[in-house]
């Protein structure tokens, strides 16, 4: 029981620095952790009908919706990835300050494996099924080249795009830093957390949790019913994505050395494939 427990906490370290880094998604890593389906259907199994239930001192009520939630999984692995947040918020904005084609190139070999990873989750490719991806890297490929959108930090928009964010977040294929950076709130999210502002990082995890609730069910639900296909759909979003990275490593590429930048690229494509076949091996 312990190593099960110290397990999910490990693989919730590295959701988390998946999560914070522009361009990964801690779905993703989930997936290749092979804890993703779990995840998934705990979440749309919490029902919080139990809240109710307990301020009416139904107590016997609450319990039977309480009993469904998978506990051992929740626990450590959201200690995991508070756990990464407070210790890779400062190095990840160090390296985007100072080190920005470098730290793109690795995250350009992140999103490449991850997208071949997502690829192998893919049963049965079919002609009808070619479209899906078409949409979604045309989507991502679009999406990526536009200007952020400039949006202040007021309470409600932090709600908001906590709720966006996560949903990206238990999405393979898709990094819920990347859509805080386009929504113009990655840079601030990482000074909230950095400098502990309660009440701003209450209201975007508020944010977080609705989103959570509103989007695990539909989740749940097309990858039990259409997994090859959404599977696809991702694949195509990861690989269109692929231009955010790559427009960041032009732009700066006078700042690195050529070597520099594919080393940090090969780097960060071998991390991905060790790991999923590292935990593969060792799926819960």
């Amino acid at each position: 029981m312990k190593k099960e427990l110290l397990t999910i906490y490990l693989k919730g370290i590295c959701m988390g620095i998946a999560d914070i880094i522009p361009g990964v998604s801690g779905g993703t890593i989930a997936l290749i952790t092979g804890i993703y389906d779990r995840l998934i259907t705990g979440i749309s199994n919490i029902n919080i009908k139990f809240i109710p239930h307990i301020l009416k001192k139904e107590y016997g009520e609450a319990k039977k919706h309480i009993d469904k939630i998978d506990f051992k999984l929740f626990i450590p692995l959201v200690l995991g990835i508070g756990t990464s947040f407070m210790i890779m918020s400062n190095l990840i904005h160090y390296l985007l300050e100072n080190y920005v084609a470098i730290t793109y190139s690795f995250f350009f070999g992140l999103i490449l494996a991850s997208a071949l990873i997502l690829f192998k989750e893919v049963k049965k490719l079919s002609i009808k099924i070619i479209p899906i991806f078409i949409v979604g890297f045309l989507f991502a490929f679009s999406v990526v080249g536009s200007e952020y959108i400039q949006l202040g930090h007021s309470l409600p928009i932090l709600f908001a795009s906590g709720a966006l964010a996560i949903c990206a977040m238990i999405l393979p294929g898709i990094s819920g830093a990347f859509i805080l950076l386009f929504l113009n709130q990655y840079s601030y999210i990482i000074s909230l957390i950095n400098g502990l502002q309660i009440t701003e990082l209450l209201v975007f995890g508020a944010g977080g949790i609705a989103g959570l609730f509103s989007f695990s069910r539909f989740l749940s639900y097309i990858l039990h019913n259409h997994r090859s296909a959404t599977m696809l759909f991702l694949t195509g979003l990861m690989l269109g994505a692929l231009r955010f990275p790559y427009q960041n490593i032009v732009e700066n590429i006078n700042t690195a050395n050529p070597l520099f930048l594919g080393i940090s690229l090969i780097c960060g494509f071998l991390i991905v494939m060790i790991m999923e076949g590292g935990f593969n091996k060792n799926k819960i």
